[in-house]
């Protein structure tokens, strides 16, 4: 058998690691397989470039003047095909394919003329069902699910036009009629792609998860280090696009209305999140590595996560395997990772009842650490991805 992963990165960010994962575990079934990615760098040895850094940018120009997000990158997704034509695989499996890194065409009309391909895609977001957009629920749009038009976040995606109608009736067209299993990190995106043109798809839930030597009660000096009494409660939060969609006003307003004995800490921002901040929130724009991300949710006292659109946050996770539990919003499949052990939710955007939570978990204590810990032996990335391996039925 040969198994060939398709995704914009490779042994980088959250889904270049999936696909890492993945690789290592077929290498220890003797399994023939490759990654084919576009951007960065890997020193995973399945991985195989069939993009340049500079035409990912001509890709990127072209959509945005022309409106036709996907259906650009002509003769990269051509040297994709040549190599998939020297390899015959048996299985590809698809991840993120809105890096500019495909054209979608050429693609998918490739998988239908060699229908012994078995494909299995993995959704790491809402974008291969809508016409545009990765997420539609701050816009509170549900278009995708008779026909993308008009779309509410064109600018983002176009300078000129708005073509969601007609790209969305090309995936409709492209996507469908394969022998395709659909994957998806949450029951929430389950949910919604049972809804969409692509239905008729059987679709699996396969959790993502993460690495337990890494993410586990790690003692540090944060507290030393950043000032912070002992007397103070630590809220956490974590991101690496901070914006209206993260929650970054959240937490602005939760700095002006909780008393001073309580003390937020942002990791993942920048200089210009930092001039958006008031004094009394530290920032923290990078940590050197995941060693010392794990110090940090293991010095908080709560993890706060005012996400308004998510899939399935690894965050999440890695909080509550440091042995913190989490509060979060009522959105996305970011509930689904909590328990009434380990963390609790609250209505997207009731800021009261966040505060009135955050009092209430530090004025009862009733999350203990081993509670977290238990938890979060569900979140093993080599359990989780084992389940790709039994998915390929090999």
């Amino acid at each position: 058998m040969k198994i060939v992963q398709i995704n914009a990165t490779c042994g980088a960010g959250s889904t270049g690691k999936i696909c890492s994962a993945v690789a290592s575990l077929l290498d220890q079934h003797n399994v023939e397989n490759y990654i084919f990615y576009s951007s960065g760098k890997t020193s995973d040895p399945h991985g195989k470039k069939y993009h340049s850094k500079w035409n990912i940018k001509l890709q990127a120009l072209c959509s945005r003047v022309f409106g036709n997000y996907g259906f650009n990158t002509v003769f990269a997704t051509k040297r994709l095909l040549k190599e998939l034509d020297k390899i015959s695989p048996d299985i590809v499996h698809l991840h993120n394919l809105h890096g500019h890194n495909v054209n979608l065409t050429l693609l998918f009309r490739y998988f239908k003329k060699h229908p012994q391909i078995k494909i299995f895609w993995t959704f790491h977001d809402c974008w291969a069902f809508t016409g545009y957009c990765t997420h539609f629920t701050v816009d509170k749009c549900d278009k995708w699910i008779t026909g993308c038009h008009n779309c509410p976040q064109r600018s983002k995606y176009s300078w000129l036009f708005d073509r969601s109608s007609t790209l969305y009736n090309r995936k409709k067209e492209l996507f469908t009629g394969l022998d395709m299993t659909v994957i998806t990190p949450s029951e929430w995106l389950a949910e919604l792609v049972k809804q969409s043109f692509l239905k008729d798809y059987p679709v699996k839930v396969i959790n993502n998860g993460i690495d337990l030597s890494v993410f586990q009660p790690t003692k540090s000096d944060f507290r030393e280090k950043h000032n912070i009494s002992q007397e103070k409660f630590i809220i956490l939060g974590v991101a690496f696009d901070w914006e209206f969609r993260k929650g970054l006003d959240v937490f602005i307003e939760l700095a002006d209305k909780l008393p001073e004995d309580y003390q937020i800490v942002l990791v993942g921002t920048n200089k210009e999140v930092d001039r958006q901040l008031p004094n009394n929130i530290i920032s923290i724009h990078r940590t050197r590595n995941q060693t010392e991300l794990a110090e940090i949710y293991s010095a908080a006292d709560l993890f706060v996560n005012p996400t308004r659109e998510e899939n399935y946050p690894t965050v999440n996770m890695e909080s509550i395997a440091c042995g913190t539990p989490v509060l979060t919003f009522r959105t996305g499949g970011s509930p689904e990772i909590v328990d009434d052990n380990c963390g609790c939710v609250v209505d997207c955007d009731d800021k009261e009842a966040l505060i009135n939570s955050i009092i209430e978990i530090r004025n009862s204590n009733r999350f203990q650490r081993q509670a977290c810990l238990d938890k979060s032996r569900a979140f093993d990335a080599n359990d989780r991805f084992a389940e790709y391996i039994k998915l390929y039925d090999m």
